[in-house]
């Protein structure tokens, strides 16, 4: 990441808009039975990977004086699910990191973490099989989340949003 991120920032200028997104998910079991190696790897991509990015790019928002991050979180950073505890507990993670960030940037910038909604992904079928197809596809998703993200702003720091989609049956 860092050297991803230097080579980046050296072309261009630091972001206005940061999407931090990084999400596995364990497979369906209860807690007991995630073996440490499955464990471990959705905490160090949704957790670590997230702080990485962070760790990156903030300095150079920071010393623009401007630019809003958000951090992907999941409803179930705001709720549980029994079959994928490890999931739940790395998005509860990123809601206080986006909360402890937004603490520390100065005025004029934001931290945001934000619930996605339900999207029909391949992560999502791993949970709901085909019933997943009842959520809107990706494309569904970015023709409504993205005018949503460009209107971010200062004034949203520290909250945690959602993206307003709704099933196409709602």
């Amino acid at each position: 990441m860092r050297t991803w991120a230097a080579r980046l920032l050296k072309a261009h200028r630091a972001p206005d808009l940061l999407l931090n997104n990084a999400g596995v998910i364990n497979r369906n079991a209860p807690l007991w039975t995630i073996k440490a190696v499955e464990f471990d790897a959705v905490i160090d991509t949704n957790i670590k990977g997230g702080a990485n990015v962070i760790r990156h790019f903030a300095p150079a928002l920071i010393g623009r004086g401007s630019g809003v991050i958000v951090n992907f979180s999941s409803g179930w950073g705001r709720s549980t699910d029994a079959d994928v505890a490890p999931y739940c507990a790395t998005k509860w993670a990123i809601e206080g990191l986006a909360r402890s960030l937004a603490q520390a940037l100065p005025a004029g910038m934001a931290a945001i973490a934000l619930n996605p909604g339900i999207i029909d992904t391949d992560l999502l079928r791993s949970r709901f099989g085909g019933s997943a197809s009842s959520f809107p596809s990706a494309t569904e998703w970015a023709g409504v989340a993205v005018p949503f993200l460009l209107e971010l702003g200062r004034g949203d720091n520290w909250e945690p949003l959602a993206v307003p989609i709704r099933r196409a049956n709602d």
